[in-house]
């Protein structure tokens, strides 16, 4: 164990985090490699859903305007070899949006006296539970065109297009893919008690488990409920903050009766450019990351995974806003596990985006207070694991 001195830290940065941005990036590249293959398979049978894409834009919307297009572009050359359909959870754990084509023009709907069915057709007499900050439901009527297939018995009651029905297809699609394929040795179905869509793919080092998502992209429309930037907030700038509303938000269909909305996109961007100024943001970040992993919260399926952790860092940076903040590594990396040992303390992260929204509001509590207590051991004596 050595203390953050700077080559203490440079040498955890050769040997751990580079090291480990190398194998994900491999299992990237074969995980994606497979679902394409699948995804291809799987829209030539239904062309309601869409082969994932090595750009990460794939709705005909966006691709209809080639100023988007080509900012889109110019964000990711040379940036990242990922990009916002899939996201590395861990390095076991990655999600995957789908997305479903045929559904354009989106517009949100009025307010109004919801309906809750089975995924059967039979409306339940009453409300299961009031949908929350990040769901809504969703009817057929919200875009101006809409192929005739979502007027369809298979995924719409009475208007509403239902999450249930679509996984229930988007499942028999994908078990009937990996068959096809051929690749029942590399792909697995996994059962679990919801309808969400759970695969294991084997690459040529590790598993990983893959929770394949259906995702309507909605490019060039920020939702009207999504209060944000907040007033007299310093970060991101004013052009950043545009540049992240341009590209919009999706709807996931990762639930039974509501759609989840998603802004993968939105903090992809702001992650790129993150330390134009020359800060030490996205090296904070990476270490963090990386001692999540290995001494905080490690396992397959810990309770923190990479997406609080970009909450914690979008928190951080806008409250620090500075440039001078960011030029030490060691103030700059405390503050942010300070803030992340807070969290998690308190059993409360708020999304970045929509703020009324507890992001371990489900989360295992003692799961939490575990790694509270690591935290706080770090944080009396902050030391990285070199061994």
């Amino acid at each position: 164990m050595k203390p953050l001195a700077e080559e203490a830290v440079e040498q955890y940065i050769q040997n751990k985090v580079d090291l480990r941005h190398r194998a994900v990036a491999k299992t990237v590249d074969e995980v994606q490699k497979i679902i394409q293959r699948l995804t291809n398979e799987i829209s030539n049978k239904d062309s309601r859903f869409q082969a994932i894409s090595n750009s990460g834009i794939h709705n005909e919307n966006m691709k209809d305007q080639p100023a988007l297009l080509a900012k889109w572009s110019a964000l990711l050359q040379g940036k990242s070899p990922f990009h916002p359909s899939i996201q590395v959870l861990t390095p076991g754990q990655f999600l995957i949006t789908v997305p479903l084509l045929g559904l354009s023009g989106y517009k949100e709907g009025q307010v109004r006296h919801w309906r809750y069915y089975t995924t059967h057709g039979a409306k339940l007499l009453s409300p299961v539970r009031d949908p929350e900050e990040l769901q809504q439901w969703l009817e057929v009527e919200q875009f101006s065109k809409s192929l005739q297939q979502w007027h369809e018995a298979d995924v719409n009651i009475e208007g509403d297009l239902v999450p249930a029905k679509v996984l229930a297809v988007f499942r028999e699609l994908v078990e009937k893919a990996v068959v096809s394929l051929n690749l029942t040795e590399r792909v697995s179905i996994l059962e679990g008690f919801s309808s969400v869509v759970h695969v294991a793919v084997e690459t040529s080092d590790v598993q990983v488990e893959v929770e394949l998502v259906p995702a309507i992209e909605i490019p060039t429309c920020w939702p009207r409920k999504i209060k944000w930037p907040r007033c007299f907030k310093r970060w991101p700038s004013q052009e950043k903050v545009q540049c992240v509303k341009s590209f919009g938000f999706d709807l996931l269909a990762s639930s039974n009766y509501h759609w989840y909305l998603s802004f993968a996109r939105a903090e992809h961007i702001l992650m790129q450019g993150l330390d134009e100024d020359g800060g030490c943001r996205m090296m904070c970040f990476r270490v963090m990351r990386q001692m999540k992993e290995d001494v905080w919260c490690a396992g397959n399926k810990p309770v923190l995974t990479a997406f609080h952790l970009q909450m914690v860092l979008f928190w951080t940076c806008e409250k620090y806003p500075r440039s001078k903040d960011w030029s030490c590594f060691r103030k700059g990396f405390l503050r942010m596990v300070r803030k992340l040992h807070k969290c998690v303390s308190q059993h409360f992260l708020k999304h970045y985006f929509i703020k009324g929204t507890n992001l371990l509001k489900y989360a295992n509590t003692n799961d939490l207070d575990m790694v509270a207590g690591k935290l706080a051991v770090f944080l009396e004596n902050p030391t990285l694991p070199l061994d």
